[in-house]
């Protein structure tokens, strides 16, 4: 402090209070903005402070949540979202782990919202990315309103059902049984497998599917959605799914790989879109497959180029179709040794419950 300066103490002993003037101290009344209120009508204030924040106007008794596709790798968990939105948004494919990430598709209906997520299938891992590939679906148990367990109508079910049938029972929400792929199957199967599924556990209602002949998609939406609590829009009418361009783009490279190659190599691979660049004419996208093994490395490429020109094509047809506008797509393969039990390389790819 310099030394010209005064301190608080002193300032305030040269001053003296008696000669200020004493109307500027005048009393000053308290106010208090909820004396009078009762009890019930404070309560009343909190709760509508405390409500969930939606998007836009909704008419009273209007419907939103979240329902969890959940069940065994193959299930049909990501054709059914695709059914219920109306389009391609999820990956599909004959392998197992197809899905990876946790994906949201908004769904918008007069009197509801229902936020669909795909959840990766529920299995005995055994990776690191297999257990965290676990961890995010279970997880999703947890925080939705609706879980819907989908057994496949043609498989037998087996110890990997009871198995995600004992986490589904433990969550607290409505549970509903969804019988898929009931195209492939004659009605005595249907039937048996409608048993055997309600040997494993409860369910607050059940009905029989087939996403790809469209039969009972829509009377699936209209029974999830009747379990929905009244609310807001979590989301905005205009958004479709909560997945980034970067993350679109990863992923659909990655469906065409598996397609192309099938069991050489499916679950050793995973995809990273490294550049997204909209130019006047086109948009420019530049993405990496990765893989654990040179030889692996190899059958990506394929002989003079042949397989890698066409995961190329394959992948830019399904981006031009999403994106809306022409796409150039460049594609380069890496070696990562081991990076399915490498924590940082499973979170870079993000696939990590966290993401």
């Amino acid at each position: 402090m310099s030394d010209n300066m005064q301190s608080t103490d002193e300032i305030l002993d040269d001053v003296s209070l008696d000669a200020v003037d004493a109307e500027e101290f005048e009393e000053v009344e308290e106010f208090d903005p909820f004396e009078g209120m009762s009890d019930e009508e404070l309560d009343a204030l909190c709760d509508e402070d405390d409500g969930p924040m939606g998007f836009g106007d909704v008419e009273p008794g209007f419907r939103s949540g979240f329902v969890a596709l959940v069940g065994r790798p193959n299930a049909g968990k990501s054709t059914l979202l695709n059914a219920c939105y109306g389009k391609k948004v999820a990956i599909t494919s004959p392998v197992a782990q197809t899905t990876r990430r946790r994906m949201r598709a908004v769904v918008n209906r007069p009197g509801y919202q229902l936020v669909f997520v795909d959840t990766p299938g529920i299995h005995k891992p055994k990776d690191g990315l297999g257990s965290e590939l676990n961890k995010s679906a279970l997880f999703e148990l947890n925080d939705v309103d609706v879980v819907a367990f989908l057994i496949d109508a043609t498989k037998p079910i087996g110890r990997g059902d009871a198995w995600v049938a004992e986490r589904v029972r433990s969550a607290r929400c409505k549970k509903v049984l969804v019988l898929t792929k009931a195209d492939e199957a004659d009605p005595a199967q249907v039937m048996e497998q409608l048993k055997a599924a309600h040997e494993l556990m409860d369910y607050d209602d059940e009905i029989v599917t087939s996403s790809v002949k469209n039969f009972n998609v829509d009377a699936f939406i209209e029974t999830v959605a009747h379990f929905l609590p009244e609310g807001p829009r979590w989301f905005p009418e205009d958004m479709g799914t909560d997945a980034s361009d970067e993350t679109l783009v990863a992923e659909f490279v990655r469906e065409k790989v598996l397609r192309r190659t099938r069991d050489e190599i499916p679950h050793s691979v995973g995809v990273i879109c490294d550049a997204l660049e909209q130019t006047k004419k086109v948009l420019r996208v530049h993405a990496t497959i990765y893989v654990e093994r040179e030889g692996q490395k190899g059958i990506i490429i394929g002989k003079g180029g042949e397989m890698i020109k066409h995961i190329g094509i394959d992948a830019r047809r399904d981006l031009e179709r999403i994106f809306g506008t022409q796409v150039f797509l460049e594609l380069d393969v890496k070696v990562k040794a081991g990076w399915r039990d490498d924590e940082a390389q499973i979170r870079r790819f993000g696939y990590n419950a966290e993401d």
